[in-house]
Parts: structure tokens; sequence; C-alpha cells
């Protein structure tokens, strides 16, 4: 067993065809692409599992876990951060990446926790809908490529939602759970 989680066995990631830890939060995460896909439409190319996103606040340096990135059009367009329990406690860790992993806010925001989901406004920060039918379909995204804000996020921006994501990310965690993230003072 690593950190909290239980490890049920092995299961292939139904995106990379990769093998993980079988744990409860994988298998939903799996659910959460399969959905992704079918009826929503995405093909495996559109979706970026489990990417990692270095922050740095002052001297110190963390990876940030984001369950899925959305591409259409060759531009991000959507993430999705997973978290078992209370989606409302994870509106603000998703809209702190949205604002950093691209020069302009992500569109979309997808908090969820497998069984439920809030969509969140990138730029805006207000929810736009509730439910995993609420979450747009490719084709959906397709349409909002064209309208997706031109605006791009200040280096100041970044900064304080760094700090954020540290906070909530890093600062907040059990020090016994290792995993999906991981600290550092910076290097020279």
């Amino acid at each position: 067993m690593s950190g909290h989680h239980l490890i049920l066995g092995e299961l292939k990631d139904v995106i990379t065809g990769e093998t993980l830890a079988d744990t409860h939060d994988e298998r939903y995460r799996q659910k959460i692409a399969r959905y992704l896909m079918d009826p929503l439409g995405y093909a495996k190319e559109d979706l970026v599992p489990g990417r990692r996103i270095r922050i740095q606040v002052d001297d110190k340096s963390a990876l940030i876990h984001l369950d899925f990135i959305i591409r259409v059009s060759g531009k991000t367009m959507m993430i999705i951060k997973y978290g078992p329990g209370s989606l409302v406690s994870r509106h603000r860790i998703g809209l702190a990446l949205a604002r950093i992993i691209e020069p302009y806010p992500i569109p979309v925001v997808v908090v969820s926790n497998g069984e439920d989901a809030d969509i969140l406004s990138g730029e805006t920060g207000k929810k736009t809908g509730s439910g995993l039918g609420a979450i747009p379909s490719k084709t959906d995204l397709q349409v909002l490529v064209e309208k997706a804000p031109r605006k791009l996020i200040s280096p100041k921006q970044v900064e304080m939602e760094s700090r954020i994501l540290y906070a909530f990310e890093i600062d907040d965690k059990c020090p016994c759970d290792d995993t999906n993230l991981s600290c550092s003072p910076s290097e020279p």
C-alpha cells in the first residue's frame, strides 16, 4: 500500500494501455475516461491523462497531479481534476490549474468525484453546470474553440495561482500521503 491507497491489483489504462495500480481512485479515473470517449465523443488522442504540473513558489518547487487535459483543434480547452468527496473543495484547485498550464485561461474546468461533477469557467470561475451530463462533448468544445478567450494570464497571476496550488495541494496534505505529488527545494 502506498500512502492512503489500497492497491487491489492492476488494471489497464483505457487511454494509454499502460498497466496501473488498481485503486478505488484509479477506477473512478478510468470511469471518467470511458465517459469522455463514449458518449462524449473524444478520441484517445484528445485526452492527456495523469499529467504532472510543476509549480514554483519562492524557493520551493512541487509537482501537482492533473487527471485529464482535453485538447481540441490543437488547443487545450478543458481540464478535469478528480478527487473523492466534496466537489466544492476542489473548485479553487481546478481554477488555479486552469490558469497556469497554458498562457491563457483554460475555458472549461471540471472537478469530479467520479459520481458527480461541477463545471466551471476557467476565466470567470463561475459554475456553469452540474453533473457528469453537463461535461461538454467534443462537439461542444469544437464550437467553443472559436469563442475561447484570447486574454493572456499575467506572470503575477501565475505566481498567485501557484501559491494557491501549493497551499491546497502541498501544505494541506497528510505527511504520510506520498501519492500524486512531490515537493523539493528548488535546485540552483
